[in-house]
Formats: C-alpha cells, structure tokens, sequence
C-alpha cells in the first residue's frame, strides 16, 4: 500500500467515529419536537363546547343544605341494606317437592 492511502485510511478511522458520535448528540427532529403535544391540545378543544359556560348561566335554584343532607342519608341507606321481597311468588323459591309426577 502507498503512505498516502494508508494515511488518509488513518484519519477516516478517526474522523467516521467523531461525526458518528455528533449526529447522535444532534436532534433529528427539530420541527417535530417545537410542535410537540399540539394535536392533543386540539383533541381536547375540540371536545368543549362552551368553555366559558359557568360564566353566562345562572346558578340553578337549590334544596337547602339541611335537606340535602338528609337527602344523601337516605341515598346511601338504601345501598346498604336492600329491601326484602315478602312477596311469596317469586320464581325460584317454593315450598312444594322438585319432583315430577310419578306413579
């Protein structure tokens, strides 16, 4: 081999890992990164109607604090202890024999 190939072999070995090492330092994606998180913003817009509703409607006419209470009391008795069925015809449930007729 001549010196010169054998020089500039030499300082392509040196120079491909350098610029090998850069690029990844580098960001490939400039633009998509300044626009990052746009499309989900928009998603999110595009899901409301009004987004200053509460401030051009009135306040609805309400319970007083007390009843309400009790209101809530009583809502969450009844998922607590559910209401016995004293009806005797449910389906499924008898007194008689399960058996057929037979002789």
């Amino acid at each position: 081999m001549k010196p010169t190939t054998l020089l500039c072999a030499a300082r392509a070995a040196l120079i491909v890992p350098v610029f090998a090492a850069l690029g990844g330092c580098m960001t490939s994606t400039p633009i998509w990164d300044a626009h990052f998180g746009e499309a989900e913003r928009a998603a999110t817009q595009a899901q409301i109607i009004d987004p200053q509703a509460a401030e051009h409607t009135a306040s609805p006419d309400g319970i007083d604090g007390k009843s309400a209470a009790s209101a809530m009391t009583q809502y969450d008795k009844s998922f607590s202890q559910p209401a016995t069925n004293t009806n005797p015809f449910v389906i499924g449930v008898s007194s008689g024999s399960s058996g057929g007729s037979g002789q």
